[in-house]
């Protein structure tokens, strides 16, 4: 059984905690690999071997990082295949769709690639006579990323690239549940001339969470999952001093307003609510069909689903693979009992389809109609390929749905009333907003994070926003003063 081993100080290190997971194909059910979980001291160690490596890329010049960030951006556009392959291997996204998360994740080291623009300073000649003031960003020292399973590239970039740009080394503790893209990035990061102990990977569950969140040299913690846990992850980094950007989790909503294309709105229903089988933190899981466009919005969903290819990843003509284990595959199909239960029609059961027999962790496209806000399909996050759809009488009743809900990522309106696309994204309370845009995340040179229950900390991840949650701003002010006109003045400053 192939093993997947920590990457610290530029090399492959095997395990000592005695402790290993399993990692599964998801198109098979098969166990392909085991992952060495880390210890308190491997964590230890691995944050002193990016302790030890900070003082000397800190020193090294903008202009000899941004370089290396060129040549990172280099190999990993060289290696885009790899890259997905390994995604599709370990967490079972289609072929297509794993390239795409590599790109988005590419455009987070473009954004890096302009860092001398982005740390450049401001500075006031003559703000008081004789006296002159600038303001400088330096790195905060050592920062870690806690990412999830369901982009094991793309999430890992939105942190370590901005991060390493600024000056900071990094460790990363990537999902034990695939595990294998991140020591891939690792290794490429070190082809691209990288310096040692710069990046670094540590595999692990809990115990090297709870290590990371701890340790006194960890400046700053970004991570991406669910809600219950990035509220622990900011409670307990918080507590531990750290600066802290912690992303929760979603119910995105999609409101279809009655003057809408119903054929563009239902594609963008199915595209966004079943890619990568639902695991995305920005998939539609709930559309909010307004007065007279529920009916034939609801048939044109139904319609379009037999038509779904869904298969093993690794096949081109997969246009949906399975979700990532089979433990979470059987707790997204049990919302579709829940919702039968609670008086939901269930249109399209996805555990009809015939791959859901098979030996991989598949579930179909599931539909459910008529839902409630008390039902439990609508008020947990599902994670997977069940869309809801709520009714709605007005525009003002499917606002007031969308801003009672506890989380606020993603919302997109379908219309083609330009007044009304004007109102919703004046008033919806979430973080990223889509008109007729069914998935609108920023691209890289903007930031993403979401509002409410979706994000606990004060700035959003990746872009112009990351830059300030990696850096410290530093001012300075000096005069050089002829030293015959020094007197001792006990007063208050004062500009003049």
């Amino acid at each position: 059984m192939d093993l997947i081993t920590h990457y610290v100080g530029g090399k492959s290190v095997p395990g000592e905690s005695g402790r290993r997971g399993d990692v599964f194909n998801p198109a098979t059910g098969e166990k392909t690999h085991e992952v060495d979980l880390a210890s308190i001291e491997e964590v230890d160690r691995a944050v002193r071997t990016a302790r030890s490596a900070a003082p000397g890329w800190r020193a090294t010049s903008l202009a000899r990082r941004n370089e290396i960030m060129f040549s990172v951006r280099q190999v990993l556009d060289a290696h885009r295949s790899e890259l997905a392959a390994a995604v599709t291997a370990q967490h079972g996204k289609v072929l297509s769709d794993a390239m795409g998360e590599v790109a988005r994740g590419i455009e987070n080291v473009d954004f890096a690639c302009g860092i001398p623009n982005q740390l450049a300073g401001r500075y006031s000649e003559q703000a008081s006579t004789g006296v002159d003031v600038y303001s400088i960003r330096q790195p905060l020292g050592v920062v870690a990323g806690i990412t999830p399973f369901n982009f094991p590239v793309m999430v890992p970039m939105w942190m370590f690239a901005n991060a390493i740009a600024c000056g900071n080394t990094f460790v990363l503790k990537p999902s034990e549940k695939d595990p294998l893209a991140s020591v891939l990035l690792a290794e490429l990061l070190s082809d691209a001339g990288l310096p040692d102990g710069v990046f670094n990977v540590v595999h692990g569950d809990k115990v090297a969470v709870d290590a990371i969140l701890a340790h006194p040299e960890v400046a700053a913690v970004s991570f991406v999952g669910s809600t219950p846990i990035a509220r622990y992850i900011y409670e307990e980094a918080a507590k531990a001093g750290k600066r802290v950007q912690a992303l929760g989790g979603a119910k995105n909503h999609m409101v279809v307003l009655p003057d809408a294309d119903v054929d563009m709105a239902a594609d963008a229903a199915v595209s966004a609510g079943y890619g990568s089988a639902g695991e995305r933190c920005m998939a539609i899981s709930v559309v909010v069909a307004v007065g007279r466009v529920a009916d034939p919005l609801v048939e044109a969903i139904t319609s379009r689903l037999p038509n779904l290819r869904i298969g093993d990843g690794s096949d081109p003509a997969s246009e949906m693979g399975p979700l990532v284990t089979r433990e979470h595959r059987d707790k997204v199909a049990s919302y579709l009992d829940s919702a039968r239960d609670q008086g939901g029609t269930v249109l399209v059961d996805g555990r009809q389809h015939e791959r859901y027999r098979e030996g991989g962790f598949f579930l179909g496209a599931s539909l459910v109609d008529h839902v409630t806000t008390e039902m439990d399909c609508y008020r947990d996050e599902i994670f997977g390929p069940v869309l809801s759809v709520v009714r709605v009488d007005s525009y003002d009743e499917a606002m007031e749905l969308v801003n009672s809900n506890p989380w606020g990522n993603g919302a997109a309106i379908f219309t083609r009333d330009g007044g009304a696309a004007r109102r919703f994204q004046f008033e919806v309370e979430a973080g990223m907003v889509g008109v007729n845009v069914p998935i609108p995340v920023p691209v890289g040179y903007f930031s993403f994070g979401g509002w409410k229950h979706s994000l606990f900390g004060d700035t959003h991840i990746y872009g112009p926003e990351s830059v300030s949650f990696y850096t410290r701003g530093k001012v300075l002010t000096s005069r050089w003063p002829d030293p015959s006109t020094s007197s001792i003045d006990l007063g208050f400053p004062r500009n003049h």
